[in-house]
């Protein structure tokens, strides 16, 4: 049984918005070639760089192409974003987890809240001001990079994305936690994807459904 859509719910296939005035412009047949080769291939072609030529170069790849598609997102490195948490004077941004409940049950940032990246809801931000700092991560990045996107739509006006979002994070020896005891395993989200993450936090799970281009 398919479930009702929900009017926060996005894809790939059916986006939302501006989005929808885009496909109708191009017309319906073309968009999903168009999404293929514009967005698709290049993402998992830059999950396969991290063999050949290094996780660097696979991060910023996947970076690009995500800023291409989301260029009004704002953006904050894993240095940035620590010094922010361990600055006691500095008012705490809101850390928002965009990845499956899954993948939250391994291991998130410290103090992070999940927020769905397939059916985004306010929920998780009830009571906090529009012009509160928030910071968004997922795997990689580009789920984060469409809930940062969407989240503005919605007014918040202080959104930032976490660049190479978990993986990164890891891979860096950055901190991550079960609950609130520290773990030195992340979800890999598929075995192709999983090259990214280091090889030493990769967990054996089962691989997330695909509802998006990239994780």
């Amino acid at each position: 049984m398919v479930p009702a859509a929900s009017p926060y719910e996005f894809n790939d296939e059916e986006p939302a918005g501006r989005w929808s005035r885009s496909r109708g412009a191009r017309g319906p047949r073309r968009w999903p070639r168009i999404l293929l080769v514009a967005i698709v291939l290049p993402l998992l072609l830059g999950a396969g760089v991290a063999a050949v030529l290094g996780r660097p170069v696979a991060f910023e790849a996947i970076r690009r192409l995500t800023v291409r598609k989301f260029p009004d997102v704002k953006w904050i490195g894993a240095a940035e974003l620590t010094r922010w948490l361990k600055d006691p004077g500095r008012p705490q941004p809101v850390v928002l987890d965009a990845r499956t409940a899954d993948e939250f049950a391994v291991s998130h940032l410290a103090g992070a809240v999940r927020i769905d990246p397939y059916r985004p809801l306010l929920r998780a931000l009830r009571g906090v001001p529009k012009d509160t700092a928030i910071v968004v991560y997922c795997s990689v990045g580009y789920r984060s990079a469409r809930v940062a996107h969407w989240l503005e739509g919605q007014g918040y006006t202080r959104v930032y994305n976490l660049e190479g979002s978990l993986f990164q994070w890891a891979n860096e020896e950055r901190p991550v936690f079960r609950k609130n005891w520290p773990v030195n395993e992340v979800h890999p989200y598929d075995p192709t994807w999983g090259l990214l993450l280091e090889a030493r936090y990769r967990i054996d799970a089962p691989p997330v459904q695909k509802r998006s281009a990239a994780p």
